[in-house]
Parts: C-alpha cells; structure tokens; sequence
C-alpha cells in the first residue's frame, strides 16, 4: 500500500456537530490524555458545509480543525455523502434508491441514495471538491475517509437511475445482443432480448426466479457502480492532498471488489469491527463456540485486502440501535482484547466508536467510550491501557502476518453463491468449518483472492492453499493453479468443483471440469445429503469424519491415490478423497462439505497444523496470532474466556508486554492477551 501508518496509533470517532462548542477543547483535551491522538470527523455533516443548495459555509469546521491544530490532534476528514441533506433528496427525488418492488428509501435513515443517479454523482464530486479544497491543506488533516460504509444497510440498487445505468454497463460489456443472450442463457424460458431496452435490473418475478446469470452480472455491475463512485472522490481528493496524507474508506460489506477499489482508489483500507455482535440477545451463546473470536475471520479478510489496515471503528461499548441490536456493554477486560485482536490481526491504528455515547438520534445505545454522563469510566481506562500496550509494542508496527497455509477466494464464487442457493448451500458454512478447524489447531492462515493480475508467486509463499467450493473456474485460474502445483505447492478441492464457467452456466465436461487433469479425479455421481439417512460421514485411517451437504463420488485416474471412502448412503465405500501428484507438487480432492474435524485431519496431514507447537503449547479456547518483521517472529496469544487459560512455552520467551522472560506454565486471565518475543 501507498501509506501505511508510521506508529501504533489511538484514535476515535467524534462528531463536534452533535455537541456543544464550547464541549470541544475539553472533549480533545481528554482524549489526549487518554492517549487518543487521531480523530475522525464529518462523516453524516453534509449540512454543516452546504446548508442550501449551491450555499457553502466553511466556518463550523475550520474552528474545530483550528482547536485540533492549536491542541496537537490529528484529523481524518471524511466526505459527507453517505446521508444526502433533505433539500437534495426532496428537489431531486431520482438520487433515492428503491426496493425490488419499486418502493422508494425516503429521507431520515442513511445510504438512502443510489450510486448511478447522476444528479447525485454531481452534487457529490462538488461538495467533495468544495470541502477538499477548504481543508485538505490544513496542518490538523493527515487523511480522508470516503464516504462511510459502502454497501452498508443496502447493498442492492433498483432505482431507474439504477436501471438506466445497468443497461449501459450491460451494452458495454457484451456490445452486440446475439453475445448477451449468449452469455444469460436467454433461450431458456423464452428470455431473448431483441431490444436494448428490454434489458433491466433484477425485477419482481413468479417466486422471485431471477435470471441467474443476469444475477450475477448484476451483482458484478453494483461493484463496478461502488468503485466508480469512491474512485471520483479520490481522484477530487488527491487534487488537494498534502504530502503524506492519505485516503481510505471504511467497512467490509457486500458486492464490491475491495480489492479494485483499494487499488484504484485508496492508500489503505479501513475496517469497522464489532465483536459484540456475537453476544446480541435472542442469540444461543455456547460457551464452546468461537463467539467475539469469529471476528478473526473477518479480521483475515480484511488483511487480504490490505496487509496492514485501520480499525476506523473499534467496539467500546454495547452497540444497539432504537429500531434493532441489543447486545451487552463489554466486560472488563473485552474492550481491550477485541483492539488487540484487531492489532494481531494487522491494524497499526485502531479508533474506538465512538468518543461519547449519543445523547440522539436512532443510535443512542450504540455506546461510545464515554457514558451520556461524561464522565470517567473504565471504558476510558482500558482504552488508556490500550494506548500503553501499544507504546510498548511499537517495534511491531508494519510487521506481517505469519501464515501456515492460504485460502483461497474469488469475487466470482463469492457472488454467484449469493445468486445460487446451491452452492451459498455449501459456501458460507464450509468457510466457517475451515476457519474454526484451523482456530483449534492454532494454525494461522492468509486468505489469497484471485484477481486477473494474481501471479504464481502469490500462491507460492503457501505450502498448502485450500480452494473450497470453487464452482466457477475459469481457464486462467486453472492455469494459475496448475503452475502453483507444478511448482511443488499442495492444492485441497471442495466437492462442487469446476462445474460453471464465468457467466454461471453449467459447463458440459466431467467435474471437476477444467481441474480434471490436475486433479486427477472424475466425479461419476453427486448428491446433497439426503435428511432421511444418517449424518453423512467420510472414512479416513479408520475415523470417521463428519461430510456434511453434499457428496461428489470420485473415480480416480490411474496414478491418482484414494485416501478415503465414503461411509453412508448408497455410494458408501465408493471414494471420497483423492490424492493426485502433479509436477512437485499434489492436489488432494476432497467430495464432500468441509467440517472441522475434517479440516483437522486435512492440515495434519499436509503438514500445516499446529506449526508453532515445538514453541508454544496452547489450549484450544486461546487463540494464536504470528506476526513478523525484522528477522523476528511475535507470539499474539488471546483469550476470549471468561476464565483463566494456561498456555506452556517450550523455551525462553520475552513478554513485550510485562518484560519479563517467560517459559513453561504461563496464567493467561479473562480475556487477557500477551504478546511474546521469539528469540
């Protein structure tokens, strides 16, 4: 990335237009001597620079910025277009985005707008431009966030606006109709298009039965209208940048391709992470289960995008709105854990939502770090302690991740699991196994998205990278993984493999389709688990591992070796996972739904679980975290238990965070969290 923060860093989420004036110095004296030295701004204040149309004010911000200035905090600015004024949406009524059925999003909420509406984009690129060249050269402003949370709250777009722009972005891509009804399988139910204006978005059908190859260009063409819209904000901003400051925009949310948006717009990625939402009431909690530690998977999606990102909102208190989300405040101790979660993970600055819990508005139980009452509370001091930890942790700051083994991902699968109920039916859950079974083996991982520009090399850092479900394949991703396994790496296929091409459709060759060869398998029959046999099981070295979903029945080639069997239904005994050599490298096809115990047996055997054992010996309920920098590894060791774990250290190791030297039988507290020196 273009910028990457310097020092771990403390910052918050403050919004001075909610406040008193006269509250402001003593709020940014406070925070500075919490330790908090950046804040974010203007997010939802469009009003404040523009109160009318065409009408610009400038003063409100200048005297924040100037006290920031005059005070020593830092600043991120962010554009205000995430919540249009009233006067915008009630003349230009066509910037609302609508419903499926038509219904329009009035004015009162937020992202009520829609990307494609030009009257929007102009008013956008013209107060972004107005506020950028206000303020992008004061000494206070070291970024800028665009907009907030793209795709939040709504992530699907049915204006006309909409649909106008659909079937430009549609003639675009496919230029000629023979080629688009080619590529939407139209002569199915009689679809054909003869007319450019009889293409439309997603509309209202019998039983809601979208096109699903129209589907999935859809979703494709809402990221394309997300990325173009953050890209005209950053090229206005970078217009006015000062040196060393930078640009991002926050959140993880659906169809869009973070990666092209980084990319082409960003310097670094930013992320909102809440925890909490894992203890929301109505939830079944099992004290089993990973709960808050879940964020770590978003946590390594994030990481993917950017390898060393920002936490723009940290969780400091209970989130809830007025309308939904009730959830619990953090227990002692949480607070802290969950920013070092993210800190382990990857961010150099974390920012905790929010300074001071609003006293208005739909958020008036989405709790910040100070109470209504504003006073001292031990949120404020763990974000003090937060701050301390992290001044000792600075020779770690830009280090990177320490990864066992990959998983692999694509937009392509990612998006067509969301328009094919078969195969989301296998994606979300195998994710989750996966991420759980390499949890409890304490085997970090690295998630590695294909993109067009994805060279071998990428692959190649990786001993072992598991492709799950990868039902979409195409011949340039085949090739990429030939060439990874050539050269010596170990590939893991989900059942489901290889069986539509990039529009969707059903491709008419043996699965795993275009991974045949390398695979060195043929799928002769597949079936979802049927609910009136037993649990599905796979037999392996005599165990019998959970397979859960969906069956693919594996013939192997001649030189390929059968691992495994199936053990119910009418194909028991028949294969169920393969090991194929290829080059220097193998591909072990695995014909079933991915569950953790499978997982388990799946790293062990290639070698990728518990990689760090001979150094630490953790239970199952702390998780671990390897960072690297300098020629030096870094032990994150976290436990989310509301109860005393006990790790063993196999040989001398410094705590960065006590400086004390360590080995053998090491208390880890309630939700306590240490950060060890490997010599």
């Amino acid at each position: 990335m273009a910028h990457q923060w310097k020092q771990y860093t403390v910052g918050t989420c403050y919004y001075p237009e909610h406040w008193p004036e006269e509250m402001w110095q003593s709020d940014v004296k406070r925070m500075l001597a919490a330790g908090i030295t950046v804040i974010r701004i203007a997010e939802f204040a469009w009003n404040k620079c523009e109160p009318r149309e065409g009408e610009f004010t400038f003063d409100f911000f200048q005297r924040f910025l100037d006290l920031c200035q005059q005070e020593g905090m830092q600043v991120i600015f962010s554009t205000p277009t995430a919540t249009p004024p009233a006067w915008l949406t009630q003349k230009y009524p066509e910037v609302l985005n609508c419903r499926l059925d038509g219904a329009v999003y009035r004015h009162g909420g937020r992202r009520h707008y829609n990307y494609n509406a030009p009257v929007y984009r102009c008013l956008s690129a013209r107060i972004v431009e107005q506020i950028a060249a206000r303020y992008a050269g004061h000494p206070a402003v070291i970024g800028w966030q665009i907009d907030n949370e793209l795709n939040c709250e709504v992530d699907e777009f049915y204006s006309q606006a909409a649909d106008d722009a659909f079937r430009v972005w549609v003639r675009d891509k496919y230029q000629t109709l023979p080629e688009l009804n080619k590529a939407w399988g139209t002569a199915f139910w009689n679809q054909g298009y003869t007319d450019w204006q009889q293409v439309h978005l997603p509309r209202p059908t019998v039983r809601g039965t979208i096109n699903p190859h129209l589907h999935l260009d859809y979703l494709r063409f809402i990221s394309a209208s997300a990325v173009r819209f953050c890209t005209m904000q950053s090229e206005i901003l970078r217009r006015h940048l000062r040196k060393g400051c930078f640009i991002t925009t926050n959140g993880l949310f659906d169809y869009v391709d973070n990666h092209r948006m980084t990319d082409e717009a960003l310097d670094i990625y930013s992320y909102d992470s809440y925890p909490d939402f894992a203890f929301e009431l109505g939830r079944t909690i099992d004290h089993n289960d990973l709960n808050d530690r879940s964020w770590s998977m978003k946590l390594t999606n994030v990481r993917a995008i950017s390898p060393n990102f920002m936490i723009m909102e940290q969780q400091s208190g209970g989130n809830g709105w007025t309308t939904r989300l009730e959830a619990p405040a953090p227990r002692p101790g949480q607070l802290t854990l969950w920013a070092m979660q993210s800190l382990a993970h990857g961010a150099d600055c974390i920012s905790f939502f929010r300074w001071r819990t609003s006293i208005m508005g739909t958020e008036i139980y989405w709790h910040g770090i100070l109470d209504y009452d504003n006073r001292d509370n031990r949120r404020l001091g763990e974000v003090a302690q937060v701050g301390e930890m992290l001044r000792k942790l600075q020779p770690l700051c830009g280090a990177a991740h320490k990864a066992a083994f990959g998983v692999i991902r694509d937009y392509d699968n990612e998006w067509d699991a969301r328009v094919d109920a078969w195969h989301g039916r296998l994606h979300d859950p195998s994710r989750w196994e996966i991420f759980e079974g390499a949890q409890r083996s304490h085997a970090p991982y690295d998630e590695v998205w294909l993109g067009k520009d994805t060279e071998v090399a990428e692959l190649a850092k990786y001993p072992v990278l598991i492709y799950p479900h990868a039902g979409i394949m195409t011949e340039a991703r085949a090739k990429l993984l030939e060439d990874y396994v050539q050269q010596g790496g170990t590939l893991i296929i989900g059942c489901r493999t290889g069986y539509k091409d990039a529009t969707g459709k059903c491709v008419m060759l043996p699965q795993p389709g275009l991974l045949g060869k390398l695979s060195g398998s043929d799928v002769t029959d597949f079936t979802f688990a049927s609910p009136a046999e037993e649990a599905p099981t796979i037999l392996w070295d005599g165990e019998a591992l959970p397979a859960p979903i969906f069956a693919d029945i594996l013939h192997p080639a001649e030189d390929t070796k059968v691992l495994a069997c199936h053990n119910t239904s009418y194909f028991k005994g028949q294969p169920a996972l393969t090991e194929h050599p290829y080059g220097a490298g193998r591909v072990l096809h695995w014909g079933a739904g991915f569950s953790v115990a499978a997982v388990r047996k799946l790293l062990s055997y290639t070698g990728v679980a518990e990689p760090f054992q001979d150094v630490a010996q953790l239970p199952e309920n702390v998780e671990l975290v390897v960072r690297e920098k300098d020629g030096k590894q870094y032990l994150f060791v976290l436990n989310y238990k509301s109860w005393t774990e006990t790790i063993r250290l196999q040989k001398p190791m410094k705590s960065l965070l006590s400086g004390e030297v360590r080995q053998g039988d090491v208390a880890l507290p309630a939700y306590g969290v240490d950060v060890f020196e490997m010599n």
